[in-house]
């Protein structure tokens, strides 16, 4: 069930009440003494993500930080290649040598 908020127009108080969607709109205002009548306000809602093991926070980022994540992974990632690459080829070395 949705929270809706209303502003009353005689006092200005706001407030949130915790209503189903097919329930009738608030018309006083809950504010002791004043009665006013009130307007359901517009309001954007929170947003809401989903939990569990097949979603993952990464699928939320916009697509300027998706950008700028690949460019790092993309500069970082040739150096790292490259240590890996010369790793492997002295210890092939060395196998190599000792085998022989």
């Amino acid at each position: 069930m949705p929270t809706y908020e209303y502003e009353c127009e005689k006092c200005g108080y706001v407030f949130e009440e915790f209503q189903s969607i097919s329930s009738e709109p608030l018309k006083s205002c809950k504010k002791e003494g004043c009665n006013g009548a009130v307007q359901k306000l517009f309001s954007p809602g929170a947003g809401f993500l989903f939990k569990g093991s097949g979603f993952y926070i990464t699928d939320y980022r916009s697509d300027s930080y998706k950008k700028g994540a690949k460019a790092d992974n993309s500069s970082s990632g040739s150096t790292s290649s490259k240590s890996s690459t010369s790793s492997s080829s002295s210890s092939g070395t060395t196998k190599n040598s000792s085998g022989s």
